[in-house]
């Protein structure tokens, strides 16, 4: 049944999964676009300049929507979520505020330099103002991440009268978790891009677009995804053995671990079955889970079992997290394919640039796979040990959070289709400057159609 906790949870959900989109985009994208004005300044070569010019018109229009869509999601805390900043209100509000006065202002300050400003001031100084936008994105992500690995590891606090009291700011900035979500979080930001780039690059291949500075993002973007890939794969191993420290019911339904114990098998495929509590059709390697987990064949782990109820809705953890571990290895099949083919200057083939094409958005499913994992997989805590869902949850009417739900549902999917397709609208744009005598007979068709056989 759709209660008013069921439909705000719901909605709370399909707002911050709109807008991590695009900070998810913004904060590696920015630091690429400083390499980019980095290269130029050096080497004077106008391709890394063309890169700039292209990427930038991206970029302001994916901060333009993360920003919008955080204001929105900001709203819900007091509509949606009163109990929430009620009850640690006294350590929420202060990370955000921090947020806003420290890199927000600062993201938005220099944008405009950074958007307007290549002709009007120095190189030195554009080039300033592009990592100072770059620097605020990251710094952005550093406290929004410091406060949400706080509400998975909380600490540095004390309960008065039902409210969170700061005791350390240190020990709640830079809780247990906070270091690996950040890095992992980072990287899968630059991930999503090094993708993204490498996709309406090979798009705008697949339209003969042969010019240098394409090329030249394409080749950077594999090489980056080539590098980065294995890395995040450790750090995710990494944050793994964390999670199964703080968090063992999150890890338990990430695994599809029912019976714990030592020597626990590896759920290879199942599904999970609340009411008998066990994995219908599991397919599972004996030991492999104690071993990967703990590094040992017998080591010891905890099965959901063990929780009583205070459990996690198992299924869609344990599916969102095969979802993000599989597009992590078609992320590594790619990158590593893709280098290969370039190297010294060779055509990429037709069918792989397709894939790329094809992977353009693969970060964004990844990450937001990742995000059910750590948000899901803390139910039924809002704040781990702290503070339940249901006790934050709001007591309006149901009918008044279904219809806003539809409302912000029905303007999501409009914006999200507007901005993709605005993107290779800009890459089609791009190369009709490039090669302006080219005619498409495919003109009236959607990018899409690259991919009919």
């Amino acid at each position: 049944m759709l209660d008013t906790l069921i439909l705000s949870r719901i909605q709370f959900g399909a707002n911050i999964s709109f807008h991590i989109l695009f900070p998810t985009i913004s904060i590696a994208l920015g630091w690429f676009l400083f390499y980019f004005k980095i290269q130029h300044n050096r080497t004077g070569l106008d391709c890394w300049k063309e890169a700039y010019q292209f990427w930038i018109k991206i970029f302001a229009l994916t901060f333009a929507l993360g920003v919008v869509s955080g204001i929105t999601m900001s709203f819900q805390f007091g509509t949606n979520w009163p109990g929430y900043m009620e009850t640690v209100g006294n350590i929420a509000g202060p990370l955000l505020a921090y947020e806003v006065l420290t890199a927000f202002f600062l993201e938005a300050t220099f944008l405009g330099v950074m958007l307007f400003g290549a002709k009007r001031v120095s190189q030195r100084v554009h080039t300033l103002a592009t990592f100072l936008v770059a620097f605020g994105t990251s710094l952005s992500a550093f406290w929004i991440i410091a406060l949400n690995s706080w509400m998975q590891t909380p600490q540095g606090f004390t309960m008065i009268d039902g409210r969170a009291h700061a005791v350390d700011w240190l020990a709640i900035v830079f809780n247990p978790s906070m270091p690996y979500r950040l890095s992992h979080m980072m990287l899968a930001s630059f991930l999503t891009v090094s993708f993204f780039l490498a996709g309406i690059s090979a798009y705008r291949y697949l339209r003969n677009s042969r010019s240098e500075a394409n090329l030249m993002v394409m080749k950077m973007a594999l090489t980056a995804a080539m590098v980065l890939t294995p890395i995040q794969i450790m750090l995710g191993d990494l944050h793994g053995l964390n999670t199964l420290h703080h968090q063992p019911a999150k890890l338990a339904a990430m695994e599809g671990i029912w019976n714990g114990g030592t020597g626990v098998p590896a759920v290879i495929f199942g599904v999970p079955n609340k009411q008998t509590r066990t994995n219908d059709y599991e397919i599972s390697i004996p030991k492999l889970a104690s071993f990967y987990l703990t590094h040992s064949w017998d080591g010891e782990v905890k099965g959901l079992n063990d929780f009583g109820d205070k459990i996690p809705p198992v299924a869609p953890v344990f599916f969102a997290f095969r979802v993000m571990v599989g597009i992590g290895v078609l992320m590594l099949l790619f990158s590593w394919l893709g280098r290969w083919q370039m190297r010294q200057n060779r055509p990429l083939p037709k069918l792989l640039a397709k894939g790329l094409v094809l992977m353009t958005f693969s970060g964004w499913v990844a990450v937001l796979a990742g995000w059910y994992v750590t948000e899901i997989g803390r139910q039924p805590y809002l704040v781990t040990g702290v503070l339940t869902t249901a006790q934050a949850a709001t007591t309006l009417p149901t009918g008044m959070v279904f219809s806003t739900l539809f409302a912000y549902l029905a303007l999501y999917v409009g914006l999200l289709a507007a901005y993709i397709w605005v993107v290779f609208y800009l890459a089609r744009q791009a190369d009709d400057k490039e090669n302006p005598n080219f005619q498409l007979e495919k003109k009236s068709e959607t990018s899409w159609s690259l991919f009919r056989t």
